[in-house]
């Protein structure tokens, strides 16, 4: 299983990758085995503004449907269209392709709060 160095982690879950002052939210490779094969990806926060842990979504799967939750306060500035039809990319590439929220980060403090590669692996393993 892959813990990529660059990526900040959340206890849910969650991936996030700070590109200036954006960032790039998924769901970790360990969440996607869990759920198993994705089948839709609910996401209507586009443009709004969300407080940290706030749910901006769901992510449908053969087993289960689970909540996406917030890792930082921001406004959900775009989602990635190709989980429109290819919902299936969080399983084969979840943290390049699947990405799943785009934000601008509301405040840059609470990226303190978030877990390493290696605390996230610590956690999962």
């Amino acid at each position: 299983m892959q813990f990529p160095t660059e990526l900040k982690y959340t206890k849910d879950h969650e991936w996030l990758r700070i590109e200036n002052d954006f960032a790039f939210i998924g769901i970790t490779e360990f969440a996607q085995s869990e759920l198993g094969d994705i089948v839709f990806v609910d996401l209507d926060s586009e443009g709004e503004t969300l407080d940290k842990e706030e749910v901006f979504g769901s992510i449908e799967a053969v087993k289960t449907v689970s909540d996406l939750f917030m890792p930082v306060s921001g406004e959900v500035i775009e989602y990635n269209q190709s989980l429109n039809d290819n919902p299936e990319l969080i399983n084969s590439d979840p943290y390049g392709e699947g990405w799943i929220i785009k934000i601008k980060v509301s405040d840059t403090h609470e990226l303190s709060s978030l877990l390493d590669s290696e605390a996230y692996k610590d956690l999962v393993e």
